[in-house]
């Protein structure tokens, strides 16, 4: 399980964003959806995510693991169980405290970092975007959309699951082509807090004893 979750962690949460040629198809309820929840987040100071992860093969979810996620602007942290990723705003740091290992990577026009709210910006150049109705998760009722890839990227579709009444991301779901499964399910929600000024910066004394590569 550790090795799934290192695996997605550092590759399969990068995904390539090139540029389409091929005709989208957004449905108009599931784009005001987005753009709403969008909109709600990016008009916060912070906001925090307590959630479950769950990866698997063959579309079935193996052992879920806890996960938490810090965001403010375009700077997050991630961490799920041994591995943390955070983003400065300028680079990436990919920290595996079981490995002793750290590496760095600054983003390129050709790749968009992956986070439990990623696809909220991505699907507007990527995806084709359809309502497929409510569904109750968790004792939530939710509205489905889901995400079809405009072209090839290595995923099938990507399931979003939204409270629309309070404007929020509920669960996530990646499904791949070799049918890997990622799964984020938000346990607790929280925004502007009082954040350490140091949240979203890598410090290097810290991991005197890592091997650290910088891509």
């Amino acid at each position: 399980m550790k090795n799934s979750i290192s695996k997605i962690i550092l590759g399969g949460f990068i995904i390539g964003a090139v540029g389409f040629t091929n005709a989208q198809k957004i449905d108009a309820k599931a784009k005001k959806i987005l753009d709403d929840i969008t909109a709600n987040y990016k008009s916060k100071k912070n906001t925090y995510f307590k959630f479950s992860f769950g990866s698997g093969v063959n579309g079935t979810v193996g052992k879920t693991e806890p996960g938490i996620y810090y965001a403010a602007g375009d700077k997050y942290k991630l961490k799920i169980m041994d591995t943390e990723q955070i983003f400065d705003g300028s680079k990436i740091y990919n920290i595996n405290t079981e490995d002793m290992e750290v590496t760095v990577a600054k983003p390129n026009a050709s790749s968009t970092m992956f986070s439990p709210i990623n696809y909220l910006s991505s699907y507007r150049n990527d995806y084709n975007v359809t309502y497929d109705g409510k569904k109750t998760v968790n004792g939530v009722s939710t509205d489905f959309i889901k995400l079809t890839p405009v072209k090839a990227n290595g995923l099938k579709y990507v399931y979003i699951f939204v409270d629309s009444a309070k404007k929020q991301m509920v669960k996530l779901e990646q499904h791949g082509n070799n049918k890997d499964v990622a799964v984020i399910a938000i346990k607790e929600y929280k925004e502007n807090q009082d954040l350490d000024a140091n949240m979203f910066v890598f410090d290097k004394n810290k991991y005197k004893n890592y091997v650290i590569t910088e891509l």
